[in-house]
Formats: C-alpha cells, structure tokens, sequence
C-alpha cells in the first residue's frame, strides 16, 4: 500500500541507526493530520512500537506503520526521499492528493 523508493530506504537506514533504532526491526510511522498550508499535513517519525490500530507494510525492506485514520489518505503513496541543495528531504508522492503546498508537507484531497 506504501512504497519506499531506493534513496528514501537508504536515508531511513542511516537515519535510523544513528537515532538508535534498528531498521530491521523497527519502524517508520507515516501518518495524516490536520495541519499545514493546505488543510493536511503528513507526519514522519522513527518508532519501535506498534498498536492494535496500526497497519503494517513493508516494502524495499523497510517496514512501515501506519494508523487505520490515515490509511486513507495515504493508499498508493510512494516514500522518496530528495537530497542535494534544493532537496527537501523525505517526500510524499501521494496520487490520492488533489493540491500540495509548495513545501510539499501538506496536502488536500
């Protein structure tokens, strides 16, 4: 259901493991809330806990938890990650977006 490209997944390894998380083993919670320039704003964050609510996907090796609100909103999303001078860091290639902010955090539907 999400997908993680190659740089994204490479970025979560050593960002992982320098934070102290293990990225075979622990997760990256991806979620929705109200916020942000166009109404939704995506949340990103390392975690080792997962509760009944949350759904599990893994996908390029990295798993990822997501809570069954935001399952919605984030069905078909691609996880990237952009570096370099103008890069933003990780991005949500969301189809289920209508219109993105210019920063690229938030969204509508």
């Amino acid at each position: 259901m999400i997908k993680v490209s190659d740089q994204a997944k490479a970025k979560a390894v050593q960002l992982m493991t320098e934070e102290g998380f293990n990225p075979v083993e622990d997760y990256i919670r991806v979620g929705v809330k109200s916020g942000g320039c166009s109404g939704l704003e995506y949340v990103l964050r390392f975690d080792n806990q997962k509760t009944e609510t949350d759904q599990l996907f893994e996908d390029n090796n990295i798993k990822i938890v997501v809570d069954k609100k935001s399952i919605l909103y984030l069905a078909g999303t691609t996880l990237e990650y952009s570096g370099g001078l103008n890069g933003k860091g990780f991005v949500f290639n969301n189809p289920n977006a209508s219109r993105t902010c210019g920063c690229g955090e938030s969204f509508s539907l």
